[in-house]
């Protein structure tokens, strides 16, 4: 599994510590910015994370700003991509197991360092449930293939 991994100036110290933690267990990941001491729009990194996945290079994101919310709601614009903001182990496991996650997101601001390690762990270790769970999914890319005149 390769992970996009990407912050704003808010998330930056916590997406560090989740690039720790992804290099000690040997995921294989790619920091998309920003850098320390940087005052960056969050929705300039949500793209450059998101857009890996949407040409393949990347399967999942991680994306980390002050709620997780900002970040969620850019990758969501994305076809395809299926931004959760989790604020504990439970909400990030069944992000995976019945909606299939693929990028998650996170609160620096309101998420202490080893709860959101925590979260990173069961979201990475979580697997899709499938079956009742893939219809609804089906459903989401329908949704998704409509094309509404503004």
């Amino acid at each position: 599994m390769k992970i996009a991994l990407a912050s704003d100036h808010a998330g930056y110290e916590l997406k560090k510590s989740i690039l720790n933690y992804l290099s000690e267990r040997r995921v294989q990941c790619e920091d998309f910015g920003c850098g320390p001491d940087e005052k960056v729009d969050y929705v300039d990194y949500a793209e450059k994370s998101i857009e890996q996945i949407c040409i393949g290079e990347y399967e999942r994101a991680i994306l980390v700003c002050g709620t997780g919310i900002g970040m969620a709601i850019v990758a969501n614009k994305y076809k395809g991509i299926r931004a959760t903001p989790c604020t504990d182990e439970y909400s990030a496991e069944m992000s995976r197991k019945h909606n299939d996650s693929n990028c998650l997101t996170l609160g620096a601001r309101i998420l202490p360092q080893d709860e959101a390690l925590g979260i990173v762990k069961v979201w990475l270790e979580t697997e899709f449930e499938g079956g009742r769970h893939q219809g609804r999914l089906d459903k989401i890319l329908r949704i998704e293939k409509k094309n509404y005149k503004s």
